[in-house]
């Protein structure tokens, strides 16, 4: 004889299956539904991306390196018998804001320009001291000691005048609005060898890249590999990074740097030059 279940609280039962089945639901959400929708906001968040940096605002257009050597006297009598040598490179870095905006507006001006994440490594770490940083226009190509960036940032004066630019003596880090001027940055390898005295068959010194041949120092030791973001900030106040890497090698058939300097332009095109925007919502 077959029994029948009697429920005796019917409320209570229905308040357990309406509980459990939001239990479900809530596992359902966050297991499953929650997961999907993010893959598709990430999924659409990267096709704005792409869409927003199809047309770049900020190109770099070309960069000049030019790298030499010099020999610092230490002796107090200037007898060249105490002397360090550094390698040294100038860099001008040219910026394209024309290309999409043939025309100056907002979006293709610069508000505000900043240079971070400074990484310089040689093949012998060992030898030097590197020090990256502002580097007067004035001065490209002439050897001038740098100090090291506050905080490991350069922030750059920025120029929005010609009043502003006939006050200026470039002694600060400094770029026009308009993108008009290089982003000019010193890279120095300090004391790659001290004590450095000049023989007694020699009366002289080259103070150029010769001294580095004089001195039997390889190249391929002082060879480096500079990289560096250079963040733009347009009168919009949208967000631009671009990530810089040289790989400097100061040796080729020639002799390279131990001719007394090495000058290299380079012209740039392709999207890994472009800068990428930052901060799309």
């Amino acid at each position: 004889m077959k029994k029948k279940f009697k429920v005796k609280n019917e409320k209570l039962l229905f308040t357990i299956l309406i509980i459990t089945l939001f239990v479900i639901f809530l596992l359902y959400y966050n297991l499953i539904f929650s997961v999907v929708l993010a893959r598709n906001a990430f999924a659409n968040q990267l096709i704005e991306i792409a869409s927003e940096n199809e047309n770049p605002i900020f190109t770099v257009q070309k960069v000049l390196l030019y790298s030499s050597a010099n020999a610092i006297d230490n002796s107090e009598d200037q007898s060249l018998k105490d002397m360090s040598i550094c390698q040294f490179s100038d860099i001008s870095i040219y910026i394209d804001n024309t290309s999409t905006i043939p025309e100056l507006t907002d979006e293709n001006t610069i508000k505000q320009l900043y240079i971070d994440n400074i990484v310089a490594t040689t093949n012998n770490e060992n030898i030097g001291t590197k020090i990256v940083n502002y580097k007067n226009p004035l001065d490209f190509g002439k050897y001038k000691t740098i100090e090291k960036p506050e905080n490991d940032r350069i922030d750059f004066n920025i120029v929005n005048t010609n009043v502003a630019n006939e006050n200026n003596d470039y002694s600060s880090p400094t770029f026009y609005t308009d993108c008009s001027n290089p982003i000019c940055l010193g890279y120095m390898n300090q004391d790659i060898l001290t004590n450095y005295s000049v023989s007694e068959s020699s009366s002289s010194v080259s103070f150029n890249g010769k001294v580095l041949q004089q001195a039997n120092i390889n190249l391929d030791d002082i060879n480096y590999t500079l990289s560096f973001q250079i963040h733009i900030i347009n009168n919009l106040n949208q967000k631009f990074v671009y990530h810089m890497s040289l790989n400097v090698n100061l040796n080729d058939d020639n002799g390279g740097i131990y001719n007394g300097y090495v000058y290299k332009s380079t012209n740039t095109s392709g999207n890994e030059y472009r800068f990428f925007k930052e901060g799309i919502s």
